[in-house]
């Protein structure tokens, strides 16, 4: 797998219904080594850090090889890199491969999976269209967030190695498949609410499905 981009950006201050809202999702492209911290990249913000950020969503990545079907099925959209709002853009990076827990080595950083990516509304506003926000949990191609192990800086290049893979049985599409589609998966939902890898707002979250 290699980094085919890495992109920042800072919040910034958009129309939307008759308001005003701040947002952190506009990312471009940069050239060189960026440092990879314990919370975001340098040169990186977001805007609302209840639901954006922390350690637990430290590193946002979006496969590279996603791109062309979207384009192909929203001809009417424009699909820049960065465009989801992902500081790495990944070519081979696959969400049905990669377990909760993985470690993987990217750059002089050392990174490791937390969870998928569910859209805000924030992904319609990037789009000018709310109805992408539907379209990108149907697809179940949501990127990986990471979380970092090691600091260090991570450039357009990179590979991204796998380091260890963890014992977790769950996928990051295992993850979208449980809260979206397949609610009633009990073997499914016991498995996410024990997983010791998966952030404790999600195993509360599925142990309460449990329950």
């Amino acid at each position: 797998m290699q980094i085919v981009s890495v992109n920042v950006g800072k919040p910034r201050v958009v129309p939307f219904l008759g308001k005003e809202v701040s947002t952190g999702i506009f990312k471009s492209p940069v050239d060189g080594a960026v440092m990879v911290r314990m919370l975001n990249l340098d040169g990186d913000e977001q805007a609302d850090l209840r639901v954006h950020g922390g350690r637990e969503k430290a590193v946002y990545a979006y496969p590279y090889q996603h791109y062309m079907g979207w384009q192909q099925d929203f001809p009417q959209h424009d699909f820049p890199i960065g465009v989801f709002g992902e500081n790495l853009t990944i070519d081979g990076l696959d969400e049905t491969t990669i377990n909760i827990g993985d470690r993987f080595q990217a750059g002089e950083c050392e990174l490791q999976v937390t969870q998928p990516r569910f859209p805000c509304f924030k992904l319609g506003i990037r789009f000018g269209d709310p109805k992408m926000i539907k379209h990108f949990l149907q697809r179940n191609q949501p990127g990986v967030y990471f979380s970092v192990v090691k600091e260090g800086s991570v450039k357009k290049g990179d590979l991204l190695t796998l380091l260890k893979k963890s014992d977790s049985q769950l996928t990051i599409t295992d993850i979208v498949r449980l809260y979206a589609f397949d609610k009633d998966d009990q073997t499914g939902i016991k498995a996410a609410a024990n997983d010791p890898y998966l952030p404790q707002d999600w195993q509360e979250y599925f142990a309460k499905k449990l329950a």
